[in-house]
């Protein structure tokens, strides 16, 4: 049985990656033919270039996102900047990536609340929640959007917290709030960022890819050589390391569709306008949309109270959803220690969050479509 072509799809990869083909092809021969398949010029290329665009000093590439977060906690516990059982602030709405790392090293996640309006971490809700042994902050930006504030950064600096940002979903997106260096993007705003390059994402590898960003010389080089088996040079292992390397063939995809991220980024801002002008359904509430828009919406999520209805309505006009999550990470299963946690929002959000198209595989034409059929919707 053949399964219908759906005229709306949520995501096609291969409409999407079609505008940089020829790029990525060329980049992708050009280390095949090059003999050279680990490390070498084309990550120190691409590393070079991803640095430029964040404004920081330094960038590492990893094998995805949620190793490199995985080895900026674990760098910071080799330099003793942390301990083990210190308490790091994650966000309670996130995907489980974020939590896993922070475990992963030994360190405490402590759940805040986000903003159900933004979806995104609530600063003013960290200083309660702090403790002795609180000595980070790990915020996520969320589907896109930047979650950082004057307050966050005010909080940080008052108790001389880390503040390390999960830009797995948010390459390219803008600030409000300006960094202590004076910059605006994310990826430079804390100490160190973890990037993740999967395929879905707004810049998307052929494969796994991730990357840290920092300023840090010292976090950058302990970064490196943890993700080569611990190696600062060729057979002298000065950590218990890991395997975590950008491959070159990635990282050379990666570097050639850079210069095309602008484009994807400003297309998903204008769908967002759109959908944020036509979409007009009791049932259904829009995410907020900032005005000037810094978001680079890597999702365009709504809220309603019938998910399952809204959905199969949705799937019968042939327009494709999705669920970004179901489940937050303290009611999954790995973490039953934490299932008691009373944390309404995340529960709330989980419960009535459904992404619709918002990729360069839409059009403007898609959109309004899409909002028209969005509008006729009735439980």
């Amino acid at each position: 049985m053949s399964i219908p072509k759906i005229k709306y799809p949520f995501l096609n990869l291969k409409t999407i990656n079609e505008k940089t083909l020829q790029a990525a092809e060329e980049a992708a021969c050009r280390v095949i033919r090059s003999g050279w398949y680990i490390g070498g010029e084309e990550n120190e290329a691409f590393e070079t270039d991803l640095a430029a665009f964040t404004g920081t000093r330094y960038a590492v590439g990893t094998s995805n996102g949620l190793d490199a977060l995985r080895l900026i906690f674990k760098a910071y516990l080799y330099l003793g900047i942390l301990n083990p059982d210190d308490e790091v602030i994650v966000p309670s709405n996130t995907y489980i990536a974020s939590v896993l790392a922070v475990t992963d090293a030994g360190l405490k996640p402590v759940f805040v609340e986000p903003e159900e309006e933004t979806f995104n971490l609530d600063s003013g809700k960290i200083e309660n929640a702090l403790t002795q042994k609180t000595k980070a902050i790990l915020t996520v930006h969320l589907y896109g959007r930047p979650c950082f504030d004057q307050e966050m950064k005010d909080c940080a600096k008052k108790h001389n917290l880390l503040i390390i940002e999960d830009n797995a979903q948010a390459i390219g997106a803008v600030s409000k709030t300006p960094s202590d260096s004076g910059s605006f993007v994310t990826g430079s705003l804390g100490d160190a960022a973890a990037f993740s390059f999967y395929p879905t994402k707004n810049l998307g590898a052929m494969g796994d890819a991730g990357a840290v960003t920092t300023d840090d010389a010292d976090l950058a080089k302990a970064i490196r050589a943890l993700a080569n088996y611990g190696t600062d040079r060729r057979y002298h292992n000065i950590y218990q390391g890991y395997n975590c390397r950008l491959d070159p063939i990635q990282a050379a995809i990666l570097r050639a569709k850079l210069p095309f991220l602008a484009d994807e980024n400003n297309h998903r801002r204008a769908l967002a306008e759109i959908y944020d002008t036509h979409v007009d359904n009791p049932f259904v509430k829009r995410p907020l949309r900032d005005i000037p828009d810094g978001s680079i919406w890597h999702q365009y999520v709504l809220r309603t109270d019938y998910r399952e209805e809204l959905r199969q309505y949705l799937t019968d006009k042939q327009v494709g959803t999705d669920v970004l999550y179901p489940t937050p990470p303290h009611m999954q299963p790995c973490y039953s220690c934490f299932k008691d946690l009373d944390l309404p929002i995340a529960k709330k959000l989980a419960q009535s969050v459904v992404s619709i198209p918002i990729s360069s595989c839409t059009t403007e034409h898609d959109a309004r479509q899409i909002a028209r059929i969005i509008n006729d919707f009735r439980p």
